[in-house]
């Protein structure tokens, strides 16, 4: 993704779903540039519209996923039916996401989790990747948010 390809938030987002999209661009520069997380967080903070953006959460997905990269990757890998190396960029910062959320935002339900991400792969990865990010964080949700997962089971939702 060249500078003008990478996601900008659109104008009608909640201020969380407009962090998450922050987080994915700061993420993806963390990704393919190597980029040290503030020196990213500096760039993302003076972009059109996050003034908008939930920063806490910003936050939170940005510094947390650099902080558990290993351990989000470690986690991600097994659900995986290709290497972590093969996984877009866009689709690699997206499961991240998930996962992090996963863990630490358990006050978000996992559907919604799901949902968020899945709407972002939609918007900036490859045409089939929101299917693929589906997929994979719904195995991942089974883990990690098993009760919860469970509970809607068997509740039929």
């Amino acid at each position: 993704m060249s500078h003008a390809e990478q996601p900008t938030p659109s104008s009608k987002k909640s201020a969380r779903s407009r962090a998450r999209e922050f987080a994915l661009q700061a993420l993806y520069q963390r990704l393919v540039g190597k980029n040290e997380p503030r020196d990213i967080d500096m760039f993302t903070r003076n972009l059109s519209g996050f003034h908008k953006a939930d920063s806490a959460l910003y936050d939170a997905l940005l510094y947390g996923c650099a902080d558990e990269a290993e351990a989000l990757d470690a986690a991600i890998a097994p659900a995986l039916d290709r290497p972590l190396s093969e996984l877009s960029p866009i689709e690699h910062a997206l499961l991240w996401m998930g996962v992090y959320e996963f863990r630490h935002a358990l006050d978000v339900p996992w559907k919604v989790v799901i949902n968020e991400y899945v709407e972002l792969a939609k918007a900036f990865g490859g045409t089939d990747g929101h299917k693929y990010v589906n997929a994979v964080l719904h195995k991942l949700a089974a883990e990690f948010r098993a009760a919860e997962v469970g509970a809607a089971a068997s509740s039929g939702h």
